[in-house]
């Protein structure tokens, strides 16, 4: 749902019309959460997804209707395997989209004003959206780490309502304005982090080289030490210098940032360890330092680089291994105890075939023949897209209920 929230605040601050489709079931594997959403305009106008594929083109059609004067509703898009993906569903599934018109002044335009004003506030915030009765497509915004809605009143439980977490957007603080940072300042904030770069050389770190980042020339220790870090903070310490890089990591690694790494090369990793052990740094903190930074996807130019240290992030935000995912168990989708239940299903049943294929093999009966052994079938998880307040790296967050 942050995704769209800039461009749904501006229409309702213009008094413009518009409806907003937003996903508020799952089942089976699907593209997008629960929380997705997608907003048309009056005069045809679109912005955000639910599905990526031909759902959107009869969700966009619900939206003209509801804007014509229709009822809101739920709809429901339910595939075979076979069927799926023509849809834009990655393999057969389910989604539940709510379809509701917001109307100007209404109050589920001042909901979307106050959801972007929290969310460009760095606030966590809790939507209930009602998904039946009569009061279907009401909404309400309530604090995220309590009970309390923002204007005041007691939240009350709502029977066949969902609730949809709009979390802050994760902080990526490179430090050094070197070549790489540009690469990875533009991707930081294309995947909607909210990036600094922090260097005290003011001829690196200028506005026009990071034009998509908060610019800050100062020396990096210095820095980190005043700024509010938290869980969905990621640290990127891209300097290569000991004079930069060993008080900055230091105070990385003293704070409850979710993710530190630092690049060099192997040889300068050894030297920074044994710096950073010189420097007071506990080996309990040194050992949440990934370094050398990023995944082993092979690439070498800044671009390449940047997504290699993105990949790694997100892995870490999700307690994902960051392997393929054609030689993984389990969901596409699934978390990392899943994944983690899965391969244990699977050597187990691994182990049974093994042992039946060594077996020696039981006379089949006159006139029938020899069953094969069936592996036990792994459950399916039962949602899978898991939002980004109840991962590993962000325990701050407030858990979804």
């Amino acid at each position: 749902m942050r995704e769209i929230l800039p461009v749904a605040s501006r229409w309702a601050r213009d008094g413009r019309p518009f409806a907003m489709a937003t996903v508020v079931g799952v089942a089976g594997s699907g593209p997008r959460e629960v929380g997705a959403s997608m907003v048309v305009s009056a005069d045809g106008e679109v912005f955000g997804t639910v599905s990526g594929g031909c759902v959107e083109g009869a969700v966009y059609e619900r939206c003209l209707e509801v804007l014509a004067g229709a009822p809101a509703l739920v709809d429901r898009f339910s595939y075979s395997d076979a069927d799926a993906f023509a849809v834009g569903l990655t393999c057969g599934g389910t989604i539940d989209v709510l379809v509701r018109a917001v109307p100007p002044g209404s109050a589920t335009a001042a909901d979307v004003q106050l959801l972007a004003a929290r969310e460009e506030a760095a606030i966590p915030t809790r939507y209930t959206l009602v998904t039946a009765g009569d009061d279907l497509g009401r909404g309400s915004v309530a604090d995220g780490e309590a009970g309390e809605s923002v204007r005041g009143d007691a939240v009350q439980p709502v029977k066949d309502a969902v609730t949809v977490h709009v979390g802050v957007p994760g902080q990526l603080i490179i430090v050094g304005a070197v070549e790489f940072a540009v690469a990875l300042a533009r991707l930081g904030t294309a995947m909607g982090m909210k990036v600094a770069v922090v260097d005290p050389r003011p001829v690196f770190a200028t506005a026009a080289r990071f034009p998509t980042a908060e610019v800050i020339v100062d020396w990096p220790d210095r820095y980190l030490k005043t700024q509010p870090l938290g869980a969905r903070t990621a640290v990127c310490v891209l300097t290569h210098d000991p004079k930069f890089d060993v008080p900055a990591l230091r105070a990385a690694l003293a704070a409850p940032v979710g993710y530190v790494g630092a690049m060099g090369s192997r040889r300068t990793h050894d030297d920074r360890l044994r710096r950073l052990a010189a420097a007071g740094v506990p080996e309990t903190a040194v050992a949440r330092l990934r370094s050398p930074i990023g995944l082993d996807l092979g690439g070498r130019t800044p671009e390449e680089t940047a997504l290699s240290i993105l990949a790694e992030i997100v892995a870490d935000r999700h307690g994902a291994s960051g392997g393929r995912l054609s030689g993984l168990p389990g969901a596409v989708h699934a978390d990392a105890a899943e994944r983690a239940a899965a391969a244990r299903a699977g050597a187990s049943d691994a182990a049974t075939v093994a042992a039946l294929a060594s077996a020696p093999a039981a006379p089949a009966a006159p006139g029938h023949a020899t069953a094969a052994p069936v592996p036990a079938d792994v459950a399916a998880a039962e949602d899978v897209n898991m939002p980004s307040a109840a991962c590993a790296w962000m325990s701050d967050a407030p858990a979804l209920p």
